[in-house]
């Protein structure tokens, strides 16, 4: 009877029963060049939907901070998730104010964001994990600049904290190619990188070898569209905007009628609650000056998702999560 109850709910129905049970919800932070790549507006909506986590703060790093700060904050508002304090991250790389969904937050001022905002928001990070009293994972799901500042100003922060990130490229390239890619968090700011990933903490990656693999259709993405919850509804609303600013570059993608992008961001909120549906491996990494993550037995040892165990399995965790 169990077992042909387990093949009615799925996999993911098990696994997202099996995350929520008796665990209390464990304290984490999301750093995020969000309003760039639409993945990590998808990344921020999931994890506003996952009971496991307890977010502590939601702080933007690269490019310009305070727009991405705006955007984190209109869409923790439409959520009613403003007891969650928005932080100002490190503006490194920074060209201009605008982003691929800054019409979604065209005369929102930051200033009235119900909640908290930190604009030092390194300094708050650094303050939520050094007065924690349990662990606090760091979900890094852009360019690490923010993450660099802070183990420079404290680097006892790698004592009390495990970083998860959405980071690199080791056997398999963007669209799954067999040759590994410079991949963007990794090639935009190397140094950065390469101090976080070499830092004494416990490090989970999500590389393009799962990551770059997700993406959402038929009728997974017919669920979503038809979805009248808030927090898809924005989510749907600034992925349009994306597309709209994408649109009128010349640039071409999937239409948020029929499917998702790529969703690499997503992988690394799922990795801070469990590692059930991949395959992982302990490996060493270096990150080269070009952008790449080689595997080197004498580099950094972390915990790489490597491979799929189900794949259809954790879409389908993914839109139960986001639909619930």
């Amino acid at each position: 009877m169990i077992a042909g109850w387990m093949k009615r709910i799925g996999c993911a129905g098990v696994l997202a029963m099996a995350c929520c049970a008796g665990a209390a919800p464990k304290p984490v932070i999301i750093s995020t060049d969000i309003g760039d790549d639409i993945d990590d507006t998808w990344a921020l909506s999931l994890a506003l939907k996952c009971p496991e986590l307890d977010i502590k703060l939601v702080i933007g790093d690269y490019g310009n901070a305070t727009e991405r700060a705006r955007l984190i904050a209109k869409i923790l508002e439409a959520a009613k998730r403003t007891d969650i304090p928005v932080g100002v991250g490190v503006s490194k790389g920074a060209k201009d104010g605008a982003h691929n969904q800054s019409k979604w937050i065209e005369g929102y001022d930051l200033q009235r964001y119900p909640g908290k905002v930190h604009q030092d928001g390194v300094q708050k990070l650094i303050d939520i994990v050094m007065t924690s009293p349990e662990p606090v994972t760091l979900i890094c799901v852009g360019p690490l600049p923010n993450i660099a500042e802070a183990l420079r100003r404290e680097p006892r922060i790698a004592q009390k904290a495990k970083f998860v990130g959405m980071h690199g490229s080791v056997r398999r390239g963007y669209g799954g190619s067999a040759t590994p890619s410079a991949e963007w968090n990794v090639r935009a700011d190397p140094a950065s990188c390469r101090a976080v990933l070499s830092a004494p903490w416990d490090i989970t990656i999500t590389p393009l070898d799962t990551c770059g693999l997700i993406q959402l259709k038929g009728e997974n993405y017919a669920r979503l569209n038809a979805s009248t919850d808030p927090i898809v509804q924005a989510l749907l609303a600034n992925y349009r905007a994306w597309t709209d600013a994408r649109a009128a570059r010349g640039q071409k993608g999937p239409s948020p009628d029929t499917s998702s992008t790529t969703l690499f961001d997503c992988v690394a909120v799922y990795l801070a609650i469990t590692q059930d549906l991949c395959v992982m491996e302990k490996l060493g990494i270096r990150v080269d000056d070009d952008g790449h993550t080689r595997e080197d037995a004498s580099a950094r040892q972390m915990n790489v998702a490597i491979a799929w165990k189900d794949l259809p399995g954790f879409e389908r965790w993914l839109v139960e999560r986001l639909c619930k």
